[in-house]
């Protein structure tokens, strides 16, 4: 498949290696649909990929939200003509030591249930929806050969101050190979990029 062939929906596509990913792809002649959270971000892609070799559409998404992702995957094929490939990007961080011993004064801290629920629903759940709803929309349309990239992480294999993080970037590297396994008799590739460190606006806060 040639990059001009390429119809594809990059999450996180505002800013950082997502907006990276979908500035590129748009220069190379691909129809990209870049979906965030953030409309500043798409904006500026937006002002960013005029005059560009492809085509780029920009649309609201929050990957936590199932019913976003099942009405994104949809408007993207509609507005695209088709759809052949997902750039799983979407991710955030709400990093702290599972507990956390203060040795001067003996207080005792623990990571909350909403900083890891917030990761995993973003990380893991939100992606997996994305695999699952691009997959089923390329099957609906036939839409040969099709292609999912994941991005994990080096952290999968551990990383201090991380357990949210961490568990939803193995599972993706893990469930890539599931994928590939479930898809290939449809024609449907499953890979996954794991990045070390990356300065972006989401990392700019990390020592």
């Amino acid at each position: 498949m040639r990059l001009e062939q390429l119809k594809v929906i990059v999450t996180g596509g505002a800013q950082g290696m997502g907006r990276h990913f979908a500035k590129r792809l748009v220069e190379a002649g691909a129809s990209v649909v870049a979906a965030d959270v953030n409309d500043e971000g798409l904006g500026s892609l937006e002002q960013a990929c005029k005059g560009d070799a492809g085509k780029l559409f920009v649309r609201k998404l929050d990957v936590s939200d199932e019913q976003q992702c099942i009405d994104s995957v949809s408007w993207a094929c509609d507005q695209m003509g088709g759809l052949n490939a997902l750039v799983n990007n979407a991710g955030i961080l709400r990093d702290g030591l599972l507990v956390k011993l203060d040795r001067k004064t003996g207080e005792i801290k623990k990571l909350s249930r909403e900083h890891w629920d917030a990761v995993i629903a973003v990380n893991l759940t939100g992606a997996t929806m994305m695999v699952r709803e691009v997959v089923a929309k390329m099957l609906e349309k036939q839409q040969r050969p099709g292609v999912i990239v994941n991005i994990s992480s080096i952290a999968r294999h551990g990383n201090r101050g991380q357990s949210n993080y961490v568990s939803a970037k193995a599972a993706i590297a893990q469930n890539t190979k599931t994928w590939s396994l479930e898809f290939a008799p449809f024609g449907i590739r499953v890979g996954a990029v794991a990045p070390g460190m990356v300065e972006t606006p989401m990392t700019q806060g990390m020592h």
